[in-house]
């Protein structure tokens, strides 16, 4: 009993008691890619085991079969080069670092998280029955929001899908780089904003699972998780009516609302959702009046603006806090907004209301330069410095 007391007093003794209480969903994965990376990191952690252990226990074996004090191994002072012994060294590495390789090749192309999946399970091919469930995915400060659009629903921190049916996630951010990690379902990926990334997942067994952030993102970044639930078909056919009898509407003024920071969040649910949502998300315009980056790409591929539309395009900022559900008027000044497009009157207007340049006259000459090439197309400048747009209507073009 002495001895027990004693062992149970170790510090080490500490540290595997929580680790007997993990749940090692990533060993104990509940869907078929899980599954398959869940393989491809035995297979590859076996492979260099080979290697590992080998060299672990011949060095406890040469340290002490040529100790000093073993005056019965061999002494060769002249001993330097063995054939068989590099063959050995060089040979076994070599093969198994080919292996490796070769695993990797392959796994990293059939688990490609945009690669759609070609079986529900080893056992189960993907048929026409099996219609992938789009899913949007928002990364937010700090939560998870989740946009079904063949429902018309949406939840916060909380994700249901049906087992043995795809899922392709579309996913973006709203503040900064973020990581979207379900480990019992598919492998992570990242969410960025002002793009989409994708991941294709299913789930074979039902149950409650986690989700987190696997990239720390600021000060919430601990309490950013949500539960996923793999229910039956029935099961998520409750969950989605839920949702729609817990009412509320999903739209541009409520998200910018609910974009604003905010920790541990509990879940909740919308009944309807605004379908151009997701998109003036991924393309940063949802405040009312700004930009879309999908058509200012669109502008720029014609040739731009001119020079009375350069402070009507903001460079993009990350940082949106206090920018967040304000909008300048038109006429007036306000640094790194973006107003609707104006004449040349309004321009000068515009810049005579700012404080940094009311000091000084603004020089509106076209800019010239070495380095710099006259723009060309429907959109380039005319010589009063004006917008020459083309008017469809009328088939010819206008100055503004």
């Amino acid at each position: 009993m002495t001895c027990i007391r004693k062992f149970a007093r170790l510090p080490w003794l500490a540290l595997l008691i929580p680790l007997a209480a993990c749940k090692a969903e990533v060993l104990a994965p509940a869907g078929d890619v899980a599954a398959r990376q869940r393989d491809l990191l035995v297979i590859s952690t076996l492979l260099m085991l080979l290697i590992i252990v080998p060299v672990m226990v011949l060095t406890v074996v040469f340290a002490r079969r040529y100790r000093e004090r073993n005056k019965d191994a061999d002494y060769r002072p002249d001993w330097d080069h063995s054939t068989k012994l590099e063959f050995v060294i060089w040979a076994a590495p070599l093969l198994i670092i080919i292996t490796l390789g070769a695993l990797t090749w392959v796994g990293t192309h059939l688990l490609d998280p945009y690669r759609p999946l070609d079986r529900i399970a080893a056992d189960r091919p993907l048929t026409e029955a099996h219609r992938p469930l789009p899913v949007q995915v928002v990364a937010m400060d700090w939560k998870w929001l989740f946009i079904y659009p063949e429902q018309g629903i949406a939840s916060v921190n909380e994700l249901a899908v049906p087992v043995d049916q795809p899922v392709e996630f579309t996913l973006t951010s709203t503040s900064v780089m973020n990581a979207f990690y379900i480990p019992a379902m598919a492998g992570m990926i990242y969410a960025m904003p002002g793009m989409e990334t994708k991941l294709n997942g299913v789930f074979n067994n039902p149950g409650e699972y986690k989700g987190i952030a696997s990239h720390y993102s600021g000060h919430g970044f601990s309490g950013m998780h949500f539960k996923a639930h793999a229910t039956d078909e029935a099961g998520f056919d409750a969950w989605v009516e839920k949702a729609r009898t817990a009412g509320g509407t999903l739209d541009r003024p409520r998200y910018l609302e609910l974009e604003a920071p905010s920790e541990n969040v509990p879940p909740m649910s919308f009944a309807e959702i605004d379908p151009q949502l997701f998109q003036r998300i991924v393309n940063m315009c949802v405040e009312p009046g700004k930009i879309c980056m999908a058509e200012m790409m669109a502008l720029d591929a014609q040739g731009g603006t001119g020079l009375a539309g350069t402070m009507n395009v903001t460079q993009l900022t990350y940082d949106k806090d206090q920018r967040r559900g304000t909008r300048a008027p038109v006429l007036g000044w306000e640094p790194f907004q973006v107003a609707s497009f104006c004449t040349p009157e309004d321009s000068a207007l515009m810049f005579g209301k700012s404080p940094e340049l009311a000091r000084a006259p603004v020089d509106m000459t076209p800019m010239r330069g070495h380095a710099l090439v006259p723009p060309k197309g429907p959109f380039a400048p005319s010589p009063d410095n004006a917008v020459t747009l083309l008017d469809p209507a009328e088939g010819r073009a206008q100055n503004f």
